[in-house]
């Protein structure tokens, strides 16, 4: 028999102090990207519609029980001047500025900061307490609002309770049930390491390393005290402006940001940061949940630490005002360290009534303070002369300031058709890719017949409508084929879309388009879908791939160029090309581009194979065109990929032989992205699938689904 004191769990399986898979092979490749998010997580169940639920939701009553909530102090913790505002406004901007635009991950679409790494970031201290704050809210309402939805409107409601005219507010984020670990916050091993673990030259701030957008691991923007934690407010605006730039901001965006989030609130470090305990992943059970819990001091009200720095911006720091410019240009400031030993700035000889009062206390005034990122916004000269208007027209600050704030707050929910609500504002703005409504009225069928009978190849219609929807990306929902921006600067251009044979296709389509009344979004689609049943046809099977009319066409003027160019395809496997040689492997690149569009694991696995028998290879390379039918949607990439005849050799540069075994003749060549699919044992699962005897008919319906799923995957008006 066991000893009493045996324990009868098999350790590793039910706990984390086992190995993984990775542990054990940590080259292998990890798939884990593309099954994020099951629907098994989500507790609401599959038939759940949050953006039907939401409509139902009393906005009123909410947005006034929001407000009461902002003055209602708990004793547990307790409100600065008895005020919430500047705490909920820090919530939300933590959580929609980790957006990025160079994959358009992060952001405050999901409510991720509830889980980890961000529920426990050191720049999210104390960010904890305002999700309990408003917990009695979420429960009130129910499903019928996500955090993610009321994380962002406290922060609107904050700043409207403190005399800010918003900009507007729209509904339709859903939430998450699982931490999101397909997002890359840098290779460091530890939280605010030296930034130079992510800069190839520290002094260029350009050089931070894609798709990164901070510059220390567990910071959203900048480190406040000064690049690596030394003061030069110089050098913090060079990092200030880059940082901003791939959140997309721009630079009177950027000090209009750094003004209004600094005009209310203020910072906390009034008192040793050694004291604090855990953060709330590491934290022991008995915290609830609640890390950074100080149990040897003080540790709310004037006596809280979380950033380290200490002290008010402004004069009025629950008011919007003008007071942090007044400050700024009417102070000399000079360095000094804070109760927690932060780099920090202080005004010299400032009078009596220009310091904020004690956040306890209104009897004891207090000296306000700035970081060195706000230095940085009178010290650059572009950032000052912002500055100095924005003095100088307080109307024009808080205008400028509520659009840059729906900016941020709005960055990654996608087109204006996916907002809810009543206060989404009536103009449309260039960030959001306005796109015209299109049209259902014309003949699918006879427009069908004239494509199919235009002499493009197969090759080209896939080809084209491919590298059409192939730019959505489902981090930020930006990109697709509605809109047929591919015919528009910059991607008309992009290498990857390999503009002379794009140009000989579209000049076949825009005819066809504009004779038949659709829109040429909706005749490069539908190209494709003409190019698949051909393509399936030659193989001997019979399909109708499924159309849906009603794509609009973008103008030159609708489509800002600069954005649009984060979206240029730098690689794609599934048309086996790679614009250069990249330190990450290409089949890590196929599966980062796979998870953006949205892919599972077999769909990516249907998609490639039958991209590369139809020969929708880039610039018809026939690496990986494991067939002799090329141009009928056969299995054959998948049956000549399994069959053992043949040996597989390295022949350079992501480059490999298929050798017979018998005659010792290369029969094919293929890639990394062509092999990993017979190397890797969950990958080889899947193809296993397809190249059994009895599955050619199922290859070809999962490749019409998943082809069909790229091609809508921006047509939000189809999806409940």
């Amino acid at each position: 028999m066991e000893s009493t004191g045996s324990c009868p769990v098999v350790h590793g399986a039910q706990t984390s102090t086992g190995k993984s898979n990775m542990d054990w092979w940590p080259n292998a490749l990890n798939l884990d990207i593309l099954h994020q998010h099951d629907t098994k997580t989500n507790p609401l169940g599959q038939s759940f519609n949050y953006r039907e639920e939401v409509k139902k939701l009393d906005v009123a009553a909410l947005k006034k029980d929001l407000e009461n909530l902002m003055t209602d102090s708990q004793s547990w913790w307790p409100a600065d001047w008895g005020h919430y505002g500047g705490l909920m406004i820090r919530m939300a901007w933590h959580s929609a500025g980790t957006y990025r635009t160079a994959d358009g991950r992060g952001g405050a679409a999901t409510g991720n900061q509830r889980f980890a790494p961000l529920n426990s970031w050191p720049d999210n201290v104390n960010l904890d307490k305002a999700r309990r704050l408003l917990w009695p809210i979420k429960k009130k309402y129910g499903n019928k609002l996500s955090w993610a939805d009321l994380m962002i409107l406290a922060g609107n409601v904050a700043y409207e309770s403190m005399g800010l005219k918003t900009f507007g507010f729209a509904f339709g984020r859903e939430d998450i049930w699982h931490p999101e670990k397909d997002i890359y916050w840098g290779s460091e091993a530890e939280f605010l390491a030296p930034s130079e673990n992510r800069y190839e030259n520290i002094n260029d701030p350009s050089t931070l390393e894609n798709p990164l957008a901070a510059t220390h691991m567990g910071l959203i923007y900048v480190n406040p005290e000064g690049v690596n934690g030394q003061p030069d407010p110089l050098k913090t605006a060079a990092m200030i402006r880059e940082t901003f730039g791939r959140m997309a901001m721009n630079d009177e965006e950027t000090v209009a940001l750094a003004a209004g989030g600094h005009t209310v609130g203020k910072a906390h470090g009034n008192g040793d940061a050694g004291n604090l305990g855990p953060n709330p992943e590491a934290a022991d059970i008995h915290e609830g949940g609640l890390g950074w819990m100080n149990h040897k001091t003080r540790g709310v009200g004037r006596d809280t630490v979380s950033s380290g720095i200490e002290g008010a911006w402004t004069t009025n720091p629950t008011k919007w005002d003008n007071g942090y410019f007044y400050l700024l240009f009417n102070y000399d400031w000079q360095l000094v360290k804070s109760p927690a030993g932060a780099w920090q700035y202080e005004p010299v000889n400032i009078k009596e009534e220009d310091k904020p009062v004690d956040v306890e206390d209104p009897s004891i005034r207090l000296m306000p303070m700035m970081t060195d990122a706000d230095m940085a916004m009178i010290k650059d000269p572009i950032y000052r002369e912002i500055s100095e208007r924005f003095y100088n027209d307080q109307n024009y600050f808080s205008e400028v300031f509520a659009r840059a704030w729906f900016k941020l707050t709005h960055r990654d929910l996608g087109p204006k058709t996916r907002y809810i609500g009543p206060e989404v504002p009536a103009e449309d703005l260039i960030w959001q890719d306005p796109i015209p409504a299109g049209t259902s009225n014309y003949d699918v069928a006879a427009v069908k017949a004239k494509i199919s009978a235009s002499g493009l190849s197969v090759a080209d219609l896939v080809a084209t409508a491919w590298d059409s929807a192939r730019t959505f990306r489902s981090s930020d929902l930006r990109g697709g084929a509605n809109g047929a921006r591919i015919r528009l600067e910059p991607q008309r251009n992009w290498e990857g879309n390999e503009p002379e044979r794009l140009n000989k296709v579209l000049a076949v389509l825009e005819p066809i388009a504009a004779e038949s009344g659709a829109s040429l979004a909706d005749i490069i689609v539908l190209a494709g879908n003409v190019g698949v049943e051909k393509a399936a046809a030659a193989a001997g099977l019979s399909i109708t791939v499924p159309f849906a009319p009603g794509r609009g066409d973008a103008t030159q003027e609708q489509t800002d160029v600069e954005s649009f160019a984060v979206l240029e395809p730098i690689h794609d496997a599934f048309r086996n090309w790679m614009k250069k040689e990249y330190e990450v492997s290409p089949e890590e690149l196929m599966l980062d581009r796979a998870h953006l569009m949205g892919l599972t694991a077999p769909e990516m696995t249907v998609l490639l194979g039958g991209l590369r028998v139809i020969g929708a290879n880039y610039a018809g390379s026939k690496n990986g065109v494991l067939t002799d039918r090329e141009g009928a949607l056969t299995n054959d990439f998948f049956v000549n990929l399994t069959d053992m005849t043949y040996v597989w050799e390295p022949a350079g540069f992501n480059q490999y032989n298929l050798r017979n075994r018998n005659n010792g003749q290369v029969k094919f060549t293929a890639t990394r992205a062509d092999l990993v699919f017979g190397s890797n044992s969950i990958l080889r699962s899947y193809v296993e699938v397809y190249a059994q005897d009895d599955n050619q008919q199922k290859f070809v319906e999962d490749f019409v689904a998943a082809w069909t799923k790229v091609m809508n995957a921006d047509r939000f008006d189809l999806k409940a």
